[in-house]
């Protein structure tokens, strides 16, 4: 492997590491040699997810923590930094849509709880935006480190019932293009920020909206498929390719980007 590729010896964060997305991108990290911080708000995800992140080496540490506190957050940052000595890659995962901030079929905008809007976008929002605040601080001192955050294709265009979600991911794709300017011109080109955004993948959270429950697909996710013109869904491990490149040294002129991983939705008109 070219070494600009080599990320051995790394120290990653990743938040929300107790879900799907988290315990994918954890495993192939580690797999790279990358001493792993997983962190989550639930105490039971973890322990299933350091079981198996300890299988492929020992290199882990399992942190119960709130991606909305940011004093807990600076302090964990500062232990991090203080038991390996630098912090190198955070790599926001936690966020998602949250129970109640869909809209139904039959429902209008003028239907949704605000407090399913808060919280989907504080979860989104803050929950990136904190993170990237205390690690990224320790990022800034010692002159490098990569974060990488989590975008959606629902802030390319309008996807329908969840504009609580679309509007959070949006911000997100602002504010990484606006810290990645800020770590750059203030504290040097070694601190890169950018986002990665997935396509369409099943999983948990949007399993009853894309599948019926005799497996077949839902009118949503035909017409998911119609604008995707690799034609399918996303495999999850799928992702990691990209975050293990914008993680790397192979990436040392990529700030500011919003990267599309999406079998080609991003690219198509649809026509």
């Amino acid at each position: 492997m070219d070494s600009k590729f080599d990320i051995s010896g790394k120290v990653a964060i990743i938040t929300g590491a107790g879900g799907v997305l988290g315990g994918s991108i954890a495993s192939s990290l580690m797999k790279s040699g990358v001493k792993i911080v997983a962190m989550d708000i639930r105490q039971e995800n973890l322990d299933a997810r350091i079981a198996e992140l300890k299988q492929i080496h020992e290199d882990v540490i399992a942190v119960v923590g709130n991606v909305l506190d940011l004093e807990n957050l600076r302090q964990l940052a500062r232990e991090i930094k203080g038991k390996w000595g630098t912090i190198d890659i955070l790599v926001n995962c936690a966020g998602g849509n949250v129970p109640g901030a869909t809209l139904a079929e039959n429902q209008t905008v003028f239907d949704m709880k605000i407090e399913d809007w808060e919280k989907v976008t504080n979860l989104n929002m803050n929950g990136t935006v904190y993170p990237c605040l205390a690690f990224g601080e320790i990022m800034a001192e010692q002159g490098s480190g990569s974060i990488i955050n989590i975008s959606s294709m629902a802030t390319y265009s309008a996807i329908t019932r969840v504009p609580g979600y679309s509007v959070a991911k949006t911000g997100i794709n602002i504010f990484t293009q606006w810290m990645a300017t800020e770590m750059a011109q203030k504290f040097g080109e070694g601190v890169r920020v950018n986002a990665i955004a997935p396509g369409f993948f099943i999983g948990d959270q949007n399993r009853a909206v894309l599948i019926n429950p005799d497996g077949s697909y839902t009118e949503r996710s035909v017409k998911v498929l119609a604008k995707t013109p690799m034609k399918r869904f996303g495999d999850i491990s799928e992702l990691n390719g990209a975050v293990h490149f914008l993680c790397s040294d192979a990436a040392s002129f990529i700030t500011g980007v919003i990267l599309p991983v999406d079998g080609g939705f991003s690219a198509f008109s649809g026509v």
